[in-house]
């Protein structure tokens, strides 16, 4: 019996791009260094790249408790807490699937000054896998705050969002679940489920608020900055 790697059995449920591939394949052999990386990735793909473009791959329902599925969604839950974000969907490794995980932990209150906190509506939010997740509108109020992507990496801008809304899929073990969020933590799920139908932040912020995150350090240092795209 042949074992085929557990990336590899993931990576054929996932279409990663839709562009022409002799195109794409030129283009990259100009920047892209050879090696075996491939999706799912221990980093996050940047803007640019097709997979945050296109509409993810429902995984099927006979999937879901697979020890692939499984490994997705361990791996989502390791690199978002790597690189310390909220959020993480499966199209940010390069994967066209339906999945993202999210967690706000309480430790963050101190990145906070206790105004903000209550003016952002946030609240602690347990390690939460969401598998082929659907997304219902509860309150169609929009609420403006800024938000930043790790995918869109150095820039935040304004961005409105829904304040309430009802989230249904399944959980890491292929059991259906249901959540209700609202303020912050409806943003955050928001946000992950636009990457899901391949939707940027970008496409709905206020345009004039974007903003490079480190501008003040690109003066004080008269230019010399260098932007890592790897885990902090």
């Amino acid at each position: 019996m042949v074992t085929v790697p557990i990336k590899t059995c993931i990576r054929t449920l996932a279409t990663t791009s839709r562009m022409d591939k002799s195109f794409a394949k030129w283009y990259r052999s100009l920047w892209q260094p050879k090696g075996n990386d491939e999706p799912p990735y221990d980093h996050i793909v940047q803007l640019g790249d097709p997979v945050l473009r296109v509409p993810a791959n429902a995984i099927p329902e006979k999937e879901l408790q697979s020890a692939e599925v499984q490994y997705l969604a361990r791996h989502l839950t390791k690199v978002m807490r790597a690189y310390r974000c909220v959020g993480l969907a499966a199209p940010q490794l390069g994967l066209s699937l339906r999945a993202f995980v999210m967690e706000f932990k309480d430790e963050l209150r101190d990145q906070y000054t206790k105004a903000d906190y209550k003016l952002r509506e946030m609240e602690p939010l347990p390690l939460t896998i969401l598998l082929n997740p659907e997304l219902k509108v509860l309150n169609y109020e929009k609420v403006i705050h800024t938000e930043a992507c790790e995918s869109v990496r150095g820039y935040r801008a304004d961005v409105p969002r829904y304040r309430e809304i009802l989230l249904q899929g399944f959980d890491a073990t292929g059991n259906r679940q249901e959540l209700r969020l609202s303020g912050w933590n409806a943003r955050i799920a928001q946000h992950e489920m636009d990457h899901l139908n391949g939707i940027v932040y970008t496409d709905i912020m206020n345009r004039k608020s974007l903003t490079c995150t480190c501008w003040q350090a690109v003066n004080a240092k008269s230019g010399r900055i260098q932007l890592s795209f790897a885990s902090k």
